[in-house]
């Protein structure tokens, strides 16, 4: 048996996959959540083997909360279910602990699949993510960009683009205020800005957030 946990702040999403998973005789849903700070008492408490994370949550970022999940439970495999680009995501995920990397658009036998891979101790990607990263292009691309961020300098980049304060994402990844700074100025270096008007939109422009 297979125990799941799915975190996603749609309820539509949550159940769907519930009464999908839970229609297979060995996968078992354990437990729905809507945030990603909820995730860590639940894996206190229960066992779990899978979690299937939305990117976006509120409170906690899914990228974060996986970098603290696997910190404490090695044994557990995220396989990461976002409408983010995987081209971008994926790469940023699997630095993070991710077992795996699934867009949104994909069906639900996608799904299943992937979660009996990354449960197997396998990396699950779609075929197109998986020949990119082994055979990538020489020509420049989002990916290529995306490539030169660190996985906490996108997560510095994602509460920026919300509005946070240097104060609050020190906050939230519990990190001090200097290191944000000096996360900001690797920002501005990479992406080639000066100021995070700037850096925000050219984020934005390659769908960095």
């Amino acid at each position: 048996m297979i125990h799941i946990l799915i975190v996603d702040s749609h309820p539509i999403v949550r159940t769907g996959l519930e009464l999908f998973l839970n229609s297979k005789p060995d996968l078992n849903v354990v437990g729905k959540l809507s945030s990603g700070i909820e995730i860590f008492e639940f894996v206190r408490r229960h066992r779990v083997d899978v979690i299937v994370s939305e990117v976006d949550l509120p409170e906690l970022n899914g990228i974060t909360a996986l970098r603290a999940i696997k910190k404490d439970n090695k044994t557990i495999n995220v396989l990461m279910f976002s409408h983010q680009p995987e081209e971008i995501y994926a790469i940023s995920t699997l630095k993070a602990g991710a077992s795996g990397y699934l867009n949104k658009t994909a069906d639900v036998e996608s799904i299943e699949a992937a979660i009996r891979k990354i449960h197997r101790g396998e990396i699950s990607l779609s075929e197109k993510m998986d020949k990119h990263l082994r055979y990538e292009d020489t020509k420049k691309s989002r990916s290529r960009l995306f490539k030169k961020l660190s996985t906490r300098e996108v997560e510095v980049l994602k509460l920026l683009s919300i509005g946070r304060k240097n104060k609050e994402i020190a906050e939230e990844l519990d990190i001090n205020e200097k290191t944000v700074s000096t996360y900001k100025a690797r920002l501005f270096k990479k992406l080639n800005v000066t100021n995070i008007v700037d850096l925000i939109h050219q984020a934005k422009h390659h769908n960095l957030t």
